[in-house]
């Protein structure tokens, strides 16, 4: 067993911390609090790589690994959330069923600018009335002679207020069974498809959009691979996913100890430095302890994946415990802090809104300890 990093990925880590301490981190607070996300930042990302970390060479992408593109995700989280989340919709949801699935037409059309970042993706999943159960969406895709006619609803689609493509699930057939949901590529903007940008609370500088479909007309080429019952692929880009957001989780989980950490070598209480208070130390001592665990079985996962063996049920467990750790991590972050931990001076109080998205987003913390239980057959 060998617990090291490659003098490579080692590379990866140091490259990124350096770019999003120059590039991000002096402007995460300013897109937070004006809710927009620069997207000039696209391109920046391209010209480094990190668009197409996860992908082959031969495709486009950077050929590196899983445990590369956690570590991407990890830096970056600990700069920003909001950052790294529209990194992440864009380089892993929007683009990855392309790549895993789509014809050969597809991929030379969206994939070369995707990775450039001169064309950003959003995936159009989650909708209104459907929470966490995919199998129940009612977004419908009716067959016509020339292609396809889409009409129905999403939300909390992130990077949709801007984004130049999407991959949007519809219902082709309506059974409620997973062969029944497809893929379609939308090409935006599109008159059917009316955006609407929603204000949220965490991750405020990842734009985020309601959408409505109504009578998209849409060529037999926009249905990916050609193929109906792409199930499938939303369920593996997911779980992949979970791992990714995961490592997301401990980025975020650091920032906010190590804000704590410095706050408690400066800050002068009674003649003490507040670190030196046995409860301000081992609050911070265990959140070290959930930190350092979160990391090895998120990079567990990732191996896994390089080695094609992620299961649904392990990857519900990263992500499931990764992202409590990112909750604990900044609740405490503000109590050791105090009444600076809500001025928005210091940065604790946004990692904590940021951490909340993520019990909730890409599957809640409720959905993942189900899927954790039916594996032990109950």
């Amino acid at each position: 067993m060998d617990f090291t990093f490659t003098q490579e990925q080692e590379q990866v880590r140091e490259t990124v911390r350096r770019f999003a301490a120059a590039e991000i981190t002096p402007i995460a607070k300013h897109h937070d609090d004006a809710e927009t996300f620069p997207r000039d930042m696209f391109r920046k990302w391209g010209d480094l790589g990190l668009l197409g970390v996860r992908y082959p060479a031969a495709d486009g992408g950077s050929g590196m690994d899983k445990i590369s593109d956690c570590i991407v995700r990890e830096e970056l989280s600990y700069a920003s959330q909001a950052f790294a989340s529209t990194w992440s919709a864009h380089t892993h949801l929007g683009i990855w069923p392309i790549w895993k699935a789509g014809t050969q037409a597809q991929k030379d059309k969206y994939l070369g600018p995707a990775f450039a970042g001169t064309k950003v993706s959003a995936f159009g999943l989650s909708e209104p009335g459907g929470g966490s159960n995919i199998r129940a969406l009612t977004t419908k895709a009716e067959k016509t002679d020339g292609g396809w006619r889409i009409s129905g609803a999403k939300t909390y689609i992130t990077n949709s207020p801007f984004a130049d493509f999407m991959l949007l699930a519809a219902r082709t057939s309506p059974e409620l069974k997973p062969h029944a949901i497809s893929l379609f590529i939308v090409d935006l903007p599109n008159p059917a498809v009316v955006i609407h940008r929603l204000e949220k609370e965490g991750i405020r500088a990842s734009e985020t959009g309601l959408i409505h479909i109504d009578g998209l007309e849409l060529p037999n080429e926009a249905l990916l691979g050609h193929e109906t019952g792409t199930y499938p692929i939303i369920m593996d880009s997911l779980s992949e996913n979970r791992v990714g957001v995961a490592a997301n989780c401990i980025g975020m989980a650091r920032a906010a100890h190590d804000a704590a950490i410095d706050y408690a070598r400066e800050r002068v209480i009674a003649g003490k430095r507040l670190g030196e208070y046995q409860a301000i130390a081992h609050k911070l001592a265990d959140i070290a302890t959930d930190i350092e665990a979160a990391r090895w079985l998120v990079y567990h996962g990732a191996w896994l994946v390089d080695q094609g063996k992620l299961t649904t049920p392990m990857a519900a467990k990263v992500k499931l415990f990764a992202s409590e750790v990112a909750v604990r991590a900044s609740e405490q972050a503000i109590r050791i802090l105090g009444g600076a931990g809500i001025m928005r001076d210091y940065p604790v109080g946004r990692i904590h809104r940021d951490a909340l998205v993520y019990v909730i987003g890409e599957g809640t913390s409720e959905v993942q300890r189900n899927m954790i239980a039916r594996d032990l057959k109950l």
